[in-house]
């Protein structure tokens, strides 16, 4: 298999460091949507060495806002020794497709030379599974190990299992679900709102201006993050605690404010609409005969992953997963203050999941 600048896979990887970022180009894709999205990109970062038999490589889905680059969002997980054991396995992270973060999404360059913006077509889960594929065809990974993610990576993680079997051999979901709830379309609609309330959002069309819409996309960021820490933690964390600044901010709204200003300088504010949306869109069982159809069909080992104190992805939700897939080992479920965000903290009780699900996974 060659890349796109024509070098055999393994000279290609030999050229390059490990975490450096890459990129492909995948072509065209027809979306579920029955729009066609012409010449893609596809921007990864992978660690380790794919082996002669192309048979050790493990496929990470990153969450909403994550990227390609693992270490930089999931601490203490990729490397020699660590859970995502880069002397063993090849580790391997595409950004998705309506990403910010180098694949083509809302802020790229359409074929006619301006930037998609609000142009750029809805996706679905099953449209960036789809790319992801299509991905693995062009850097010759025929089968995957493992795909494992959080959040918006499990529902890709579970997609992989539903319609792709043949191309892993084990998955592990983790704070995600089988389909969104009501409860979460609508916590997210209200962060679309905020952003297309924003007087900069300019109907989506906004790159051209000297301000985007930074304040819409920082309170959908507040409202975000509320839902994926816990009551008891914002409680004794922050309780009523005032900044000190002389602002008369509390301290939780100065520690808002500053997600909120992390994320403006390294995400797009279509981009957060796009992945949002496609997230709202999850149903495994959808044109399936149900989520619990689905489910049943599927033939591979799962470990879903669940945080007991998740209010965004409460345990109800992988446990579904657990129960009903036919292979799938019991639910796992963690302890941990820190709610939905908890898969970034806990991370050697996650880890310690990680190398069961690939003790589970078998040689393609």
């Amino acid at each position: 298999m060659k890349d796109p600048r024509g070098l055999v896979t393994g000279a290609w990887l030999e050229t390059h460091a490990p975490g450096d970022r890459l990129f492909v180009n995948i072509g065209g894709l027809l979306l579920e949507s029955g729009e066609r999205l012409e010449n893609i990109t596809i921007a990864y970062q992978s660690w380790g060495t794919l082996n002669e038999r192309a048979d050790n490589a493990i496929l990470v889905n990153h969450a909403m806002t994550g990227w390609s680059d693992v270490p930089g969002w999931w601490p203490s997980m990729v490397g020699p020794g660590l859970p995502f054991d880069s002397d063993k396995y090849f580790i391997v992270c595409p950004n998705v497709i309506g990403g910010c973060q180098g694949s083509t999404g809302p802020s790229s360059i359409a074929p006619d030379g301006q930037r998609y913006g609000s142009r750029f077509p809805s996706v679905t889960i099953r449209d960036m599974v789809a790319a992801e594929i299509a991905f693995s065809d062009v850097i010759g990974i025929n089968k995957y190990r493992l795909a494992v993610g959080p959040s918006l990576g499990g529902m890709r993680a579970l997609e992989w299992a539903v319609s792709h079997p043949e191309r892993v051999s084990a998955i592990c979901t983790i704070g995600s679900s089988a389909v969104a709830t009501g409860d979460q379309i609508g916590t997210s609609s209200i962060q679309i709102r905020a952003i297309k309330s924003d007087p900069n959002f300019f109907g989506g069309d906004y790159y051209d201006k000297s301000v985007g819409p930074i304040e819409g996309m920082g309170i959908a960021r507040r409202i975000a993050h509320l839902t994926y820490r816990t009551e008891a933690e914002m409680d004794v964390r922050f309780g009523r605690e005032l900044q000190g600044d002389d602002t008369g901010r509390f301290a939780v709204e100065s520690y808002l404010d500053h997600q909120a200003e992390k994320l403006s300088h390294r995400f797009d504010a279509n981009t957060y609409i796009a992945l949002t949306e496609a997230m709202n869109s999850h149903d495994i069982g959808r044109g399936r005969g149900g989520v619990a159809a689905a489910l049943s069909g599927i033939s591979i080992p799962v470990i879903a992953v669940s945080i007991d104190t998740d209010r965004l992805f409460p345990v109800r939700l992988q446990a579904e997963i657990a129960d009903l897939a036919p292979l799938a080992q019991e639910l796992v479920t963690i302890s941990s203050p820190f709610g939905h965000d908890g898969f970034l903290v806990e991370v050697e009780l996650v880890g310690n999941v990680i190398k069961e699900a690939l003790a589970l996974s078998q040689s393609p």
